[in-house]
């Protein structure tokens, strides 16, 4: 193991810095001003503040739970419940005795769940090096798991995990450990081989007992980690959990309603600068926000062809916004390009059956479709980009997991290179991920982002889900390539979202309106 460090001297004087404390939800800096031994002063910077309170004036008391438990990705379960026994006191309501029963057992496994994620899944991040593993002697690290353990650890255990390790870094598919701290950092992150090796192991079973964890909560509160069985007075889940159906979950064996498919007909060709966001937003439009309710969007037709990778992906992602479970596109020769050198194991291609019924049919000829933008509150309420001239706004939101790929990082950097946008306009652009943050360095793209003043962040939710960065405050307007603009989404309640497509979000910045791309 890594040699012991002493602790610091009592009579200690000067400053401690942490930075970054934690990668989670942002940055956040620590400073502390130490005086013999004794912290005298400490200071915090960061963008961790998320503004719940101002988020949750003016809505039902209802309604609370569901917006605190999405403040977090990890402790979910612990806002909404403490959220409705809040308002539980608020109006003196007392549960019956199984409501606390259920609620207990749910507690209890996100107690499990979260333990797993905050000691393995978070700090793993920070100090645990794939590579560094492989050069692990397995013998060696069955002896020292041994020396401070008394659970059982073999050498061929050890070596089985190399073996699943060396798949990985071939690959190149090495996921969280990417991004970790040690990489060009302080020496003091570094672990040796074998304490590499075992963390690896250890993480690795902790994704196997987090997935238990995840199955028992789903039991009774449906979704992990953002529960939906709580309401004031008790929960959802009595008529879920008959005799026969705990049975059948005991025994690995589940039920599930299957959705009836909607037919989305897609004729002609998609003429850019239209793009999928384009294509969801309209058809959102045209059957309304519960018109795919729990059925499935099944996109066919010879516009198919048209779509690129990300285009379809978009389009999936959105389909939620229809009320729809699923977005469902035939695999053609662009599906298996894009699978090359992604999927790790071998896939299997569906089609639907020749007889395949489907409730209704819905036709888009994409080659008349034009840059659409969803106005205030609903995505349903959608208009033609160019009407929205007169539409003045504060910020521009480009990126989240609807629209974050290289696509549209290029999208917009098309419309913003060697321009600047509005005075008075806030531009904030968030790579999907990592690497498409990496390649919008490689391409240039991120320089001319900057240039044209706008403001390049690490992945991240962030303003999407009211967050943190680029919150709105009352009166302001944000036209954005996130997903979703209900009433106080991106912030104060009096403010308001518009959905669109990156190069309309890119073109609107540069006017500080509204804007159609082939109008810039």
């Amino acid at each position: 193991m890594s040699e012991a460090r002493k602790t610091p001297q009592s009579h200690f004087t000067g400053p401690v810095v942490i930075d970054p404390l934690t990668r989670i939800e942002g940055h956040l800096r620590i400073e502390v001003e130490v005086k013999d031994g004794r912290v005298s002063e400490a200071r915090s910077v960061g963008t961790l503040y998320r503004g719940l309170e101002t988020i949750l004036v003016g809505r039902d008391p209802r309604d609370v739970q569901h917006f605190t438990q999405r403040t977090c990705g990890v402790c979910t379960y612990t806002h909404a419940l403490a959220s409705t026994r809040a308002l539980e006191d608020a109006i003196k309501v007392e549960i019956p005795k199984n409501a606390t029963y259920i609620r207990n057992l749910v507690l209890g496994m996100q107690y499990l769940h979260d333990h797993i994620v905050h000691f393995y899944h978070l700090h793993a991040l920070d100090f645990v090096d794939v590579t560094s593993a492989l050069q692990a002697d397995p013998v060696k690290a069955a002896k020292i798991c041994s020396s401070v353990s008394p659970r059982p650890a073999s050498a061929d255990d050890f070596k089985a995990v190399q073996a699943k390790l060396k798949a990985f870094v071939e690959s190149g598919q090495l996921g969280p450990f990417t991004n970790a701290y040690f990489l060009g950092g302080h020496p003091a992150y570094y672990l040796d081989p074998e304490a590499n090796l075992i963390a690896t192991a250890h993480y690795l079973e902790a994704l196997r007992l987090q997935v238990k964890a995840a199955r028992a909560m789903a039991v009774f509160g449906a979704k992990n980690p953002h529960t939906q069985f709580l309401v004031a007075g008790g929960v959802t889940c009595y008529e879920s959990l008959t005799p026969e159906r705990i049975a059948g979950m005991a025994k690995g064996v589940a039920w599930f309603k299957v959705p009836a498919a909607i037919k989305v007909e897609l004729t002609g060709a998609i003429q850019r600068p239209v793009t999928g966001k384009d294509v969801i937003l309209h058809l959102i439009g045209e059957i309304g926000v519960s018109g795919a309710l729990y059925k499935s969007l099944e996109f066919v037709g010879e516009g198919v062809k048209s779509l690129t990778m990300e285009d379809r992906l978009c389009i999936c992602n959105m389909a939620i916004e229809a009320g729809a479970k699923n977005g469902i596109f035939p695999v053609d020769e662009i599906t298996e390009a894009y699978l090359k050198g992604r999927s790790q194991r071998p896939w299997v291609k569906y089609e639907a059956d020749p007889d395949a019924e489907y409730e209704r049919t819905v036709t888009i000829d994409l080659t008349t479709l034009e840059p659409t933008v969803s106005y205030p509150h609903l995505p349903e309420n959608t208009h033609l980009a160019k009407e929205g001239k007169d539409i003045k706004i504060d910020q521009i939101v480009i990126g989240s997991c609807t629209n974050g790929r290289i696509e549209d990082m290029q999208a917009a950097y098309e419309v913003l290179k060697g321009k600047h946008i509005a005075k008075g306009v806030r531009g904030i652009i968030i790579p999907a991920t990592m690497a498409v943050y990496k390649e919008c360095i490689l391409r240039g793209y991120t320089e001319a982002f900057i240039d044209a003043g706008c403001i390049v962040s690490t992945p991240t939710c962030g303003p999407c889900l009211g967050g943190y960065m680029g919150i709105l405050a009352a009166g302001e307007r944000c036209v954005s390539t996130t997903n979703r603009n209900f009433v106080g989404r991106m912030g104060h309640v009096d403010s308001e979202v518009y959905l669109a497509s990156p190069a309309t979000a890119a073109a609107s910045a540069l006017t500080g309106y509204i804007t159609d791309p082939r109008e810039v």
